[in-house]
């Protein structure tokens, strides 16, 4: 490991977490921004997005009506997703988004690290990993990956087959897959965050019979060697129980959680 890796605190990773991934830093592809105080609205193809760096010495009640009433009655977005932070002021911010009437998802970790302490070779016998397109077919590629995602993760949780090939048209987003005998067994996104000295990765799903085998491991080392190619620092992911060992093993630290919380209409 690098001395610059092990130098890098958590609170260094965190405030470099909120000085740069937060607000303009998750609305780049929104089809439409709208700010309300502190707060950034945004709509995307899927629904509503609300981001925002610090809501001290606002009031915060004031904040979650007026962003119900945008998406409400400015929009036809069906839900939109308040993202809060473990670290956010204040301390009872869940508990007044629901009493807003949005409801809790499950909380998940925020794990960032130097890409280059994940960037290490990683091979599992009998498994190829590559990037879509790589063979010829990108639309095939996507397809089987939004297929396995869905298998994974349940129907309706992914982008579709056309904004996952207009993502990949702007050079900002890479997808990568593992396979076996070649059939798509494990999956995930290298999104790289412009303006800033991050990419996350997302969206990694192994089909469960594979799993166990190093085979997302993998996937991550393949996308932390491209994104340091990149000239990527760190990388970033919101991780469940289930990865984040996997990617604490490799050198990414937890600095935060978060916690979805939505409306629906």
């Amino acid at each position: 490991m690098r001395e610059d890796v092990a130098m890098t605190s958590t609170h260094d990773l965190l405030e470099a977490y909120d000085e740069q991934l937060r607000r303009e830093g998750e609305v780049g592809r929104a089809d439409e921004v709208v700010e309300l105080g502190p707060l950034m609205l945004a709509t995307f193809e899927h629904g509503g997005f609300v981001t925002y760096r610090t809501l001290e010495g606002h009031d915060v009640d004031t904040l979650v009506s007026g962003a119900i009433v945008h998406f409400r009655d400015r929009t036809d977005v069906a839900t939109f997703e308040w993202k809060t932070r473990g670290h956010d002021w204040p301390a009872d911010l869940g508990g007044r988004l629901v009493a807003h009437g949005l409801v809790a998802e499950p909380a998940e970790t925020v794990m960032i690290g130097e890409a280059s302490a994940l960037a290490v070779p990683v091979e599992v016998l009998g498994v190829v990993v590559r990037r879509v397109g790589q063979t010829g077919d990108l639309r095939g590629d996507v397809e089987a990956v939004l297929a396995l995602q869905e298998s994974v993760f349940g129907r309706g949780r992914g982008p579709s087959v056309e904004s996952s090939l207009a993502a990949l048209e702007t050079g900002d987003s890479e997808m990568w897959l593992a396979e076996v005998d070649g059939s798509v067994v494990c999956a995930g996104r290298l999104q790289v965050v412009p303006g800033t000295e991050f990419a996350g990765i997302w969206g990694g799903g192994t089909a469960p019979e594979h799993r166990g085998r190093g085979i997302y491991r993998a996937l991550v080392a393949a996308r932390a060697r491209s994104a340091v190619e990149r000239g990527v620092r760190y990388l970033h992911s919101d991780c469940t129980e289930m990865s984040r060992p996997i990617l604490q093993r490799s050198g990414l630290l937890p600095v935060t959680t978060t916690t979805p919380y939505v409306w629906t209409r």
